[in-house]
């Protein structure tokens, strides 16, 4: 009887044996090679995985570059660092590119903004936009619900403690996803070292933003109209600033001539 259960037990052991072996063989027999350069690719990456570079994380995007399917320089979490070493790896000539972060042009806080109704919902931005584009009578402000929050990988935007959303620009990645999620479009990208912005994203007539804001832009053009040197331009009564053609003094000297003084330093935003 013990032979027996013995001789089963050795057979069984010796096939699994085999079998271990045949397949250590077969892996080193299958097992695909993959290109220096690839492999490179992918250990220069961050690892933020954060979906920025428009692929599903950085190894697609890493092989998208090697396939030629994709430029280098979309990997903003890496910035200029690892464009030049992605370039060093594919041979290729990298041009720097200006750092982009994100921001909430809106100053509107529950005060400075008329409430069309009393929201009590589940707090999140897009639920609340369901019901008449929001509680906010300025149908393009931030919600101060936090969404973007919720998706941001780098733990960049919080609520401070007057309501408002904002985004630390030393924090920020520039992935973007924030811009994606929020539902009035009141985030945007803006280039890291700007030392003005415009805090607003309402496009009605002045005397509307009157009536239900008083934080908001008039389009009034004081700031393109006197100050031509700010990079200041009024489209659908809203002001918005080119910071490749903007002086720096003209823009601060349009910030404090603007009546409503929604052209905000970053320092006191």
């Amino acid at each position: 009887m013990f032979s027996a259960i013995l001789a089963a037990f050795l057979v069984i052991a010796g096939m699994g044996l085999l079998l271990g072996l045949g397949l250590a063989v077969a892996d080193k027999k299958l097992a695909v090679v993959k290109d220096e350069k690839l492999a490179a690719l992918e250990a220069a990456m961050p690892g933020a995985n954060c979906g920025g570079c428009g692929f599903a994380g950085c190894s697609a995007y890493a092989e998208a570059v090697f396939k030629g399917e994709a430029e280098i320089g979309h990997c903003a979490p890496g910035g200029n660092e690892l464009a030049h070493k992605m370039g060093q790896i594919m041979g290729r000539e990298v041009r720097d590119q200006e750092k982009m972060v994100a921001y909430v042009h809106c100053r509107g806080s529950i005060d400075a903004t008329r409430q069309d109704f009393a929201y009590s919902g589940m707090e999140d931005c897009n639920a609340a936009y369901l019901l008449q584009a929001g509680p906010n009578a300025c149908k393009e402000g931030c919600l101060h619900l936090g969404s973007c929050m919720k998706v941001c990988p780098a733990g960049a935007i919080r609520r401070d403690e007057k309501g408002f959303i904002t985004v630390d620009p030393a924090v920020c990645i520039g992935c973007a996803k924030c811009t994606t999620v929020c539902p009035t479009g009141v985030i945007r990208m803006i280039p890291a070292d700007a030392e003005y912005v415009v805090a607003c994203s309402n496009h009605e007539p002045g005397g509307k933003v009157r009536k239900i804001c008083s934080a908001g832009c008039i389009g009034c053009r004081i700031c393109q109209t006197k100050f031509p040197a700010s990079g200041c331009s009024v489209t659908s009564f809203l002001s918005s600033v080119d910071y490749a053609a903007s002086d720096p003094g003209a823009l601060a000297a349009a910030a404090e001539a603007c009546p409503q003084k929604c052209i905000v330093s970053r320092q006191e935003a």
